[in-house]
């Protein structure tokens, strides 16, 4: 009597164990779920425009591109936008056009414009005492 007593609660025991590892599973997928959609909301998009001047990343540099150099050149020019991604630039140096990824651009700044602005000099008034 005694033997099946125990194999019972031995039984429940090995249940509620399974019960509690399943939940986990479940808290763990929905965790991984949200922190998935947090991700791609925060991630920035990317719209470039026939026209527009972007930068090139140069992926052949990876190896031993010293310390300062930069691993972006351009800058191209857009003609062509592809619904899935990829992006028909044109060269102003060299006058090619090719086909790349939308990943590796990123737009140009030609940098601040600038303006003539017209000097007013500052008169201090005198104060007599």
């Amino acid at each position: 009597m005694r033997m099946d007593e125990t194999g019972e609660l031995r039984k429940l025991q090995l249940q509620e164990l399974e019960e509690i590892r399943n939940d986990a599973y479940e808290c763990s997928r929905i965790y991984k779920e949200k922190t998935n959609a947090f991700h791609d909301q925060k991630i920035s998009r990317k719209i470039f425009s026939i026209g527009q001047k972007v930068l090139l990343y140069h992926s052949r540099l990876k190896l031993f591109p010293g310390k300062l150099r930069s691993r972006w050149i351009g800058p191209f020019v857009v003609t062509n936008v592809f619904p899935h991604g990829a992006v028909e630039i044109h060269s102003l140096e060299t006058g090619k056009t090719f086909k790349v990824n939308g990943h590796r651009l990123k737009p140009f700044y030609e940098g601040f414009q600038a303006y003539n602005v017209e000097e007013i000099g500052l008169q201090c008034p005198v104060y007599e005492d």
